[in-house]
């Protein structure tokens, strides 16, 4: 071989082992951008709700918060109507590690931790501020813990209330014994269930989607729910009797799996945290002023309200539900927490 040809071999091999060399460093540079880019996550949170309650665009506003401040590394999905399944059947899935969150009630927590069910309790918490307290009380913060470690429950948020619970029948209300032989829907859950019957009547466990079909049927003699439950579900049609009880102020936990939380960046998880309490609040407090709204809309519907309602009887007859659970000397210590005085109001 010639001392020119010779260098031309060089020169081409040199320039094929170069392209060689490129042509690997291009087909690893997607994996290599893939492993710095920023992870990203999906949370499918579901409600029992209609779109039409307030609760559904406060979700949806967490959602957009979240993705906001997250830019898009951590997205919600929000599903009402009980979408993603039953309560219930959410919450195990949870517990399983599953990328789904649920808002849900202290009651159906304390299937789970006991003693957190007396806040769903009757007249248990009366006013935001009380409730606002609950957050940083001792025994709430132990509770909660528990629900993590042990349950794998993480509450993100119990800054949701939906207002004050009262019955809806198709008879007045005004004192405990008007709820005799009345068959009274309650979620299927011990402190539901127990209040129900202290304040006079029977309780029958339904789930939320079961009601209207339940009544229409007569399976049921009336409900007890919040004012803006009965628009988005029509129960003015089937039941004509409004009794302003207040006998639960209902506070809503928003809970998603303890495994898929810490598996979020810290910021994502303060973000999540943060955001949920702030549109929590101000869903809360629309709710409350709604409230007025809807009762006079329901009354242009034709459903008479009654306001004499012998409030002092149902604080006193509501006590029976803490006795019948043993949760009477929690209640009291939760109370002396946040400096609420038992019976009082």
């Amino acid at each position: 071989m010639t001392r020119l040809a010779f260098a031309y071999c060089r020169r081409t091999a040199g320039r094929a082992t170069s392209l060689l060399l490129a042509t690997l460093l291009w087909a690893a540079m997607p994996g290599a951008l893939q492993a710095q880019a920023p992870a990203s996550f999906v949370l499918k949170f579901n409600h029992v709700l209609s779109p039409k309650e307030p609760f559904h665009d406060g979700f949806n506003k967490w959602a957009q918060r979240v993705n906001e401040r997250t830019k898009g590394g951590l997205k919600i999905e929000v599903f009402h109507s009980a979408q993603l399944g039953k309560e219930e059947d959410i919450i195990e899935q949870i517990r399983q590690g599953a990328n789904i969150g649920q808002n849900t009630d202290s009651a159906r927590l304390g299937n789970y931790v006991a003693g957190i069910a007396v806040v769903n309790g009757p007249y248990f918490v009366e006013t935001l501020e009380e409730v606002a307290k609950l957050r940083t009380a001792p025994t709430m913060l132990k509770w909660q813990e528990e629900l993590a470690a042990k349950h794998g429950l993480k509450v993100i948020s119990f800054n949701w209330v939906q207002g004050y619970r009262h019955f809806f029948t198709n008879k007045p209300v005004r004192k405990p014994e008007d709820l005799k032989g009345l068959r009274i829907r309650t979620p299927p859950a011990p402190i539901w269930q127990e209040s129900v019957r202290a304040l006079g009547a029977t309780p029958v466990a339904m789930a939320f989607t079961e009601m209207y079909p339940g009544l229409q049927q007569r399976a049921i003699d009336g409900v007890e729910l919040v004012y803006n439950n009965i628009p988005g579900g029509r129960f003015y049609e089937v039941l004509k009797h409004a009794s302003e009880t207040r006998h639960i102020m209902l506070v809503n936990f928003e809970v998603v799996s303890a495994k898929w939380f810490e598996s979020l960046p810290k910021d994502f998880q303060q973000i999540l945290m943060e955001e949920a309490d702030k549109a929590g609040e101000e869903a809360s407090r629309r709710i409350l002023q709604l409230e007025k709204e809807v009762k006079s809309q329901l009354q242009t519907r034709g459903m008479t309200v009654a306001e004499d309602v012998d409030l002092a009887a149902f604080r006193n007859a509501g006590e029976k539900a803490y006795e019948a659970l043993k949760l009477t000397d929690v209640k009291n210590a939760v109370h002396k927490e946040i400096g609420k005085q038992s019976g009082s109001r």
